[in-house]
């Protein structure tokens, strides 16, 4: 080979690696790690044969529709961090005593893969196991009790059967770090329990169990186990919420293609009545006080329903109510707003994992009606693109928690 053809074939091979490794380098990832695409969920969603219609595939920016906005000067300034190290099914924050008669937040979640718990204060992040009773892939745990009391919920080896373990956490010692060996005690629930949902003050536990004719809306006590069956309905797919002593509300299972309903059970009473109907995509969240419903339909317009005077409006945003939550005065309401919505039945594709949202947090006051966008998450130091579900307040209101549905990491917000 003469020298010339010898340069010409080493150009050409530098040429070609370079443009092999921008190939690589550019490339991204057709999947989320940890999106829940099917599985656990799968059975517990209303989408099996749901058929699609042909979607609407121009992207929706979701720009406030509403001039009662605001962007605070401290908007990128705030405190975002990551808190677990591991995938979460669940998390609660409690208040714990660090010396006598003093009680600062705490952090407990269950680890996805193992079922252990950890936990943490909030204050000063740093992350210690709590427990070592080993339940792999755990897909959903509410946590009650003040953190002493933990639901796990699971696929047994078939695959199919879901099985929910109801155990009790020991109690800390004053003064004592957690060693990290702790065993979880507990009995089984029955299988295949479709929905369950943690009481608005986390004593006890409010589920729903199919039989071959009809569903059992059944209360446990928490403390003493006790049961108390509260509804029945031949109608089975429901999604249950308590907000408050008098209420548990009844939501029909999503779907953008099916006119949903909303019912309000008292658990003393043990009455039913009607509060929404009617609307596709329906998703609730009630207020603590009971008197306002905070809603989503499948164009991902939030709303608020007034039970009273049964009047509603609109806040001017798109998402899904099951990425929001109420402040305890029933007055302001938090949520992971995307801020692009592509073409698609709603909230259909976002359940199954067919999609991925980018969140902002914004603040809503309901009373005054203004929207304030709190944080951009992927805009600060350590910050990612976030799914927001799962959002929880601190006892104060100073924190704001949620779960990032893109891997089921748990983060932590500083509302100060």
């Amino acid at each position: 080979m003469s020298r010339r053809n010898f340069i010409l074939l080493l150009i050409i091979l530098i040429i070609v690696t370079i443009s092999a490794l921008l190939f690589l380098y550019f490339k991204q990832p057709t999947s989320l790690d940890g999106e829940d695409g099917g599985g656990f969920f799968q059975n517990l969603n209303p989408f099996s044969g749901v058929k699609d219609v042909p979607p609407n595939t121009t992207p929706s920016d979701n720009t406030p529709d509403t001039t009662d906005t605001t962007t605070p000067d401290n908007v990128q300034e705030r405190i975002l961090m990551k808190v677990s190290t591991m995938p979460i099914a669940g998390f609660t924050v409690f208040q714990k005593e660090k010396v006598e008669k003093e009680f600062v937040p705490a952090l407990r979640y269950v680890a996805r893969a193992t079922g252990y718990i950890y936990q943490t204060l909030v204050e000063e992040i740093v992350e210690r196991r709590f427990s070592n009773t080993i339940i792999p892939k755990v897909y959903e745990a509410v946590l009650g009790n003040n953190g002493e009391a933990v639901v796990m919920r699971y696929l047994k080896s078939d695959e199919q059967t879901i099985q929910t373990f109801l155990g009790t956490l020991p109690k800390e010692k004053l003064g004592e770090e957690p060693s990290g060996n702790e065993k979880i005690e507990g009995s089984f629930l029955p299988d295949n329990i479709s929905d369950l949902s943690l009481s608005y003050d986390g004593t006890k536990i409010f589920y729903l169990l199919n039989t071959s004719e009809n569903v059992s809306g059944i209360t446990l006590n928490l403390s003493d186990n006790k049961k108390t069956q509260v509804f029945d309905s031949r109608f089975t797919e429901w999604l249950s919420f308590w907000p408050n002593s008098k209420m548990i509300t009844l939501t029909t299972k999503p779907s953008g293609t099916a006119t949903g309903y909303m019912y309000a059970v008292d658990p003393s009473r043990k009455d039913l009545n009607r509060i929404l109907d009617n609307i596709n995509g329906l998703m609730t969240l009630t207020s603590p006080n009971g008197k306002l419903v905070l809603y989503s339909n499948s164009g991902l317009a939030l709303n608020v329903y007034d039970i009273e005077s049964r009047s509603s409006n609109s806040l001017g945003l798109r998402t899904v109510a099951e990425k929001c939550v109420w402040g305890k005065g029933s007055d302001v309401v938090y949520c992971a707003i995307p801020k692009l919505v592509s073409g698609g039945i709603y909230p259909d594709r976002w359940h199954k994992g067919e999609t991925s949202f980018s969140d902002e947090i914004w603040k809503i006051n309901i009373e005054s009606g203004v929207t304030t966008k709190l944080i951009d998450p992927i805009s600060v130091a350590g910050g990612e693109e976030v799914d927001g579900i799962k959002l929880m307040l601190d006892n104060n209101e100073d924190y704001l928690f949620f779960v990032n549905k893109k891997d089921s990491y748990l983060w932590k917000l500083d509302l100060e």
